[in-house]
């Protein structure tokens, strides 16, 4: 699947795979939004003919869950979980907030789009290490998880959908009041320490 095709522009070779599609695919969202993402502006983008594409991935929507399973995957690729799985949780979803903000384009691709079971277990694997070292069982520590990371998700979703992202791409949100900036990081903190703590302090069930 990641062979390389032999396509580019003025005799040129161009070696395509599905991870330098994928790098593609997210700089063009994050320069020019969702709707501009299609084969031909990928290819467009790479130096290659769109149908070259289809050798490494089937279509756009397969383009898009890489492009979900990329961006989680980079969020969490130098996390460092801590001792203790609400320390874990917490830096999970901080990361997790960091990355939606870089890409504000992509957010509701993530909310609508699964992050596939092949990237997000492995990718999760030393947080659910802390829950288990803390005797919580994993369907329970998978709960909290995706707890917290739809209410991150979603507290992003809402955040660049006001304009307030950290970013300022030319065709991307205006450029944020600091004072909105400033109130979201206080709301999400207020959210994710109280989702958090309630977590602490509930009973897993027996």
């Amino acid at each position: 699947m990641n062979q390389a095709s032999r396509s580019g522009r003025g005799g040129r070779p161009a070696q395509i795979s599905v991870d330098r599609i994928t790098a593609a695919a997210i700089e063009v969202v994050d320069r020019e939004g969702l709707d501009a993402l299609t084969m031909r502006r990928i290819g467009a983008h790479l130096g290659v003919a769109a149908m070259s594409l289809y050798r490494h991935l089937p279509g756009r929507d397969a383009i898009l869950s890489a492009v979900v399973d990329q961006l989680f995957a980079s969020a969490v690729a130098d996390l460092d979980p801590g001792p203790a799985w609400p320390d874990a949780l917490t830096a999970f979803a901080v990361a997790y907030r960091r990355m939606l903000l870089e890409h504000p384009n992509a957010v509701p691709l993530l909310a609508t789009h699964p992050v596939s079971p092949d990237t997000a277990v492995p990718a999760l694997a030393a947080l659910l290490e802390r829950f288990t070292a803390a005797g919580v069982p994993e369907d329970e520590a998978l709960i909290r998880i995706q707890s917290v990371g739809v209410f991150t998700l979603g507290h992003a979703l809402a955040q660049v959908g006001s304009g307030g992202s950290t970013e300022d791409h030319d065709t991307g949100p205006a450029a944020p009041d600091p004072t909105s900036l400033d109130y979201y990081q206080r709301w999400f903190d207020a959210g994710l320490q109280a989702l958090v703590a309630g977590f602490e302090h509930h009973r897993t069930p027996e």
